[in-house]
């Protein structure tokens, strides 16, 4: 696929996912709450984890921001679920290595590989890594 066909299908993706965001809202019952934002461009986001024995059962989140910081609540939020802790810490530190430029196996990112383009504007790797940033911070205090 041409490099410009990948860009438009990238773009649509984070799109699609910022328009109609997967996980948005708030979980029922109690769960580990992190709030967090991005002073530099306003992003916010309450994130919610439902984690039991050590698997994030349930994420949801709401907050407002561009939509590189939405999009990727949405993709962080529908890949972790199901995941057990060390699966999504380690899928997090492979998004921040991506973030960074650096190869990774995107086989397993599915949706989120669609961020890979932001490292290359470090003003907005901060509003794509703060989902996962939150995320982090929650199962550790889990």
């Amino acid at each position: 696929m041409a490099l410009n066909n990948l860009d438009t299908l990238y773009r649509q993706v984070i799109m699609d996912h910022y328009k109609n965001p997967r996980n948005r809202g708030s979980l029922e019952k109690e769960s580990v709450t992190v709030d967090m934002n991005n002073p530099t461009c306003g992003d916010r986001i309450q994130l919610q984890l439902d984690v039991q024995d050590g698997i994030v059962k349930d994420a949801k989140f709401q907050g407002e921001g561009c939509s590189i910081s939405m999009a990727s609540a949405s993709m962080m939020t529908q890949a972790i679920k199901g995941m057990e802790v060390e699966e999504a810490l380690h899928m997090s530190e492979d998004f921040s290595k991506m973030m960074l430029g650096e190869e990774i196996d995107s086989e397993e990112m599915g949706d989120i590989e669609a961020l890979q383009g932001v490292s290359k504007f470090p003003a907005r790797i901060k509003c794509a890594t703060l989902a996962w940033k939150a995320m982090e911070k929650g199962v550790h205090n889990e």
